[in-house]
């Protein structure tokens, strides 16, 4: 694995301790990834997919073997260094939004920068760029509960993407939403990499959502049981 790679895994393993048992979630995982790539991570309930998320999301840190990212060894990092790298270098999205309830869209994506120090013009400006990105510039003031869950959505990826992340991490996103709404986020992250270059990673157990990547990676029992690169369905892209 070279330092071209945006992610290298070597090995990696996690075992949680359970009581008297030890639980092993991840059994020797070795993974590069490259910039630019669109990849969909699946498996069933129990299969590491998101134990595998939260390593690469620097979120947990593995119990044996190395992680690198950007060349970086994130094994080893302490918690300050991985939450500076959680803020500047990965975007998250989840499942259940996440935004805050009475705070407006424009106030939710600023959020981030917030702990960066910015002016607040550049927040408000970097903010409003990323709800123009994801067709959300005439929903700026709007609350999440004056909003579709698609467009709750939609702000969430523009949180994620303010802080002009190098890697975008997400976690079932369409868990919550209708098969439209579903479309339109694949949509949208098939933008952001197809004409951004933006690395992405999906975890989901939806082989139609999976569809809209590149490279599908399946889980099972800890171990990735297949790495498949597929031409995905790109023609999607509006």
């Amino acid at each position: 694995m070279t330092m071209s790679h945006l992610i290298a895994c070597n090995n990696l393993s996690k075992t949680y301790r359970l009581g008297d048992i030890d639980v092993e979630a991840l059994r020797g995982i070795n993974l590069a990834i490259q910039p630019g790539e669109f990849i969909a991570i699946m498996g069933s309930s129990g299969s590491g997919k998101s134990t595998l998320m939260n390593i690469l999301g620097c979120l947990d840190v593995p119990t044996a073997g190395s992680y690198c990212l950007n060349g970086r060894d994130i094994a080893h990092a302490e918690p300050d260094e991985l939450a500076e790298i959680r803020s500047r270098t990965i975007g998250f999205v989840f499942q259940n939004f996440s935004l805050i309830p009475k705070t407006s869209a424009l106030e939710n994506v600023q959020l981030p920068l917030f702990y960066q120090g910015l002016s607040l013009r550049e927040q408000r400006s970097r903010a409003q760029s990323a709800l123009a990105r994801v067709g959300l510039a005439n929903r700026e003031h709007h609350y999440p509960t004056q909003l579709s869950g698609g467009q709750q959505q939609r702000v969430a990826i523009a949180r994620a993407l303010v802080s002009a992340p190098s890697l975008l991490l997400a976690d079932e996103p369409t868990g919550n939403l209708d098969t439209q709404s579903s479309q339109e986020i694949m949509d949208i992250f098939q933008s952001l990499n197809h004409t951004d270059g933006l690395t992405i990673l999906v975890v989901t157990h939806e082989i139609d959502i999976a569809a809209y990547a590149s490279r599908q990676i399946q889980m099972r029992d800890g171990c990735i049981l297949s790495d498949q690169t597929s031409i995905g369905m790109g023609m999607r892209v509006s």
